[in-house]
């Protein structure tokens, strides 16, 4: 017969993949361009709901203020999961992210979950967070080239955040790079292809 307390170890992972997938399906892009009365965000640009897009608003303080609140995201899905178990912290993270790129309120399509990755990665291992902030922004300064800088930082991440913390964790952290990949494979094409947009240039 299994043992009562794996059924409760069980059920708390459960119950934290849950409520942190429903933290991170929050749409904040959507949200915050149609209560600026700039319609749906999905319709312009790449269609995605994240801050690059939204910043093809013209706003930056609408672009700002989405990328806040979606690595806040992340961050909350790591502590929120951490609540009910030990190794919560990392199945939130995880969830949240999956939860931002895959919103049940919007038919699972939603961002790419850089911005909610970097939120969750800095929850867990704050200095890897450094890390992984200073590599997207100098690798955005050298190419201009959002889409680089998130696939450069994000094949980085799971190596300082094992140095940082533990197996664990960077397996945490190399499943949400892998999904940040993945969600960047028509971005990967048009790098190969030379045709990806530059950052300032239409």
């Amino acid at each position: 017969m299994p043992d009562p307390g794996s059924w409760t170890i069980g059920l708390s992972g459960a119950a934290a993949a849950a409520l942190c997938y429903l933290i991170g399906s929050i749409p904040f892009g959507l949200l915050l361009t149609r209560l600026a009365g700039l319609g749906d965000i999905r319709s312009i640009g790449s269609g995605n709901i994240g801050a690059t897009n939204v910043l093809r608003t013209g706003n930056k303080r609408l672009a700002a203020a989405t990328l806040a609140l979606d690595a806040s995201k992340g961050a909350a899905g790591a502590l929120a999961g951490g609540l009910f178990a030990p190794e919560g912290a990392l199945i939130g993270a995880v969830a949240a992210v999956i939860g931002h790129m895959f919103p049940v309120w919007l038919g699972f399509r939603g961002g790419k979950g850089v911005a909610t990755g970097f939120g969750a990665l800095a929850a867990l291992a704050w200095p890897s967070g450094l890390i992984a902030i200073a590599i997207w922004l100098a690798t955005v300064l050298i190419f201009r080239t959002s889409s680089l800088a998130a696939l450069v930082t994000t094949l980085l991440a799971p190596l300082h955040a094992w140095y940082f913390t533990d197996l664990w964790t960077a397996i945490a952290v190399a499943i949400v790079c892998a999904l940040i990949w993945i969600r960047h494979h028509q971005n990967i094409g048009r790098l190969l292809r030379g045709e990806e947009p530059r950052i300032g240039r239409k």
